[in-house]
């Protein structure tokens, strides 16, 4: 997922408010599961859909000609996942930079 539950909740009420009128703060009756639901639909026109569609650009050509604070808006998000990696991810991460390393070597030296 490109958003968390407790660092982006004020995203979270904001779309909430923009897409259903639901002001979450004031409703005591919205089981978890039916949460769950709203959260899943809701568009990229609201406040956390713009910032989920930043977060989640694959698109090299889209990323670059990003603006400032989108790239800002990335950079955080990349940082704040880093952060949050268990051990065994970090390690994961560290040998597949390894290998790809190495395999941009070699493709360099065969190149050459």
């Amino acid at each position: 997922t490109y958003y968390d539950l407790y660092s982006d909740y004020s995203l979270i009420e904001a779309s909430f408010f923009e897409q259903y009128g639901i002001r979450l703060r004031e409703t005591n009756d919205l089981s978890w599961d039916e949460f769950c639901t709203y959260l899943a639909g809701l568009s990229e026109k609201t406040a956390l859909g713009k910032i989920v569609a930043i977060r989640s650009e694959k698109d090299p050509k889209i990323i670059k000609n990003m603006s400032p604070e989108q790239k800002r808006i990335r950079r955080e998000w990349e940082q704040y996942q880093l952060k949050n990696m268990s051990k065994e991810e970090l390690e994961d991460l560290k040998k597949a930079q390894y290998a790809m390393a190495k395999g941009f070597v070699k493709a360099f030296q065969n190149a050459k």
